[in-house]
Parts: structure tokens; sequence; C-alpha cells
């Protein structure tokens, strides 16, 4: 079930919006696609993205994945446990982000909601 408190891409990474801070992850089904996650190459705190930019990497027993933000912020803080276990995102992908940006800016408009984010995935098989 895609949780309705948050928002999608079309590159299957969620948002989590907090006031001015967003938290980013990927999806169940990035997670499902990916297969089993090895390792996470996570940002820095304080480092400075531009929405559209990759800010993670993900590295599983498939692909190696870019991971991209859907807004401008600095970096306030990473997850930290995926250093040590990165399969935290194939066993909770929805309540596990990978770091947390303090809003610059947000392009609403390249977001979708957990329906139309379902209905992009269906159109994708």
């Amino acid at each position: 079930m895609t949780p309705n408190d948050r928002r999608y891409t079309k590159d299957h990474e969620w948002v989590l919006v907090e006031g001015d801070t967003a938290k980013i992850g990927i999806t169940e089904y990035a997670q499902e696609a990916l297969g089993d996650i090895v390792y996470v190459e996570l940002p820095a705190v304080d480092d400075t993205f531009e929405a559209g930019e990759s800010f993670a990497v993900v590295e599983s027993v498939k692909a190696v994945s870019q991971i991209y933000t859907c807004v401008t912020g600095v970096v306030c803080e990473i997850n930290e446990e995926l250093d040590a276990q990165p399969e935290l995102l194939n066993s909770d992908a929805f309540n596990t982000f990978i770091a947390a940006l303090k809003i610059t800016s947000i392009d609403e408009s390249k977001l979708m909601n957990a329906e139309e984010y379902d209905a992009f995935v269906a159109s994708e098989h």
C-alpha cells in the first residue's frame, strides 16, 4: 500500500515534507526492482543539491542506481543506519529514509500523490 502522507517521483523516490525539511527515500517498487541492496552511498551533511540532481547511490546485487532529489536544499540529516544495514531499504522502504534536506525550493509539478504514483507504476508494466 502506497502511503498517502508523501509525494512520489517518476524515478520511484518518495519525499515526506515536514515543515521546511524533506525526507527522501525509495519506494517499495524501486527496492523490488533493485533486488537485495548491499550498499548505500550517502551524501554528507551540509552538501547542497538542486532538484533533479543525484544525491545518493544505491547498489544492489542487480544494479547500481542513482537516487535523485526532488527538492533543492541542504542535507541536514543522513540515515547512518544504512551504512551498516543497507538492507533496511528492502525490508521497510517507506519507513527508511536516505537523507533529509532543509528545503530551499520544491517543484510540486514534478511530484505525484499516492494514487497518481500507483497509476504510473501500473502503466509501466
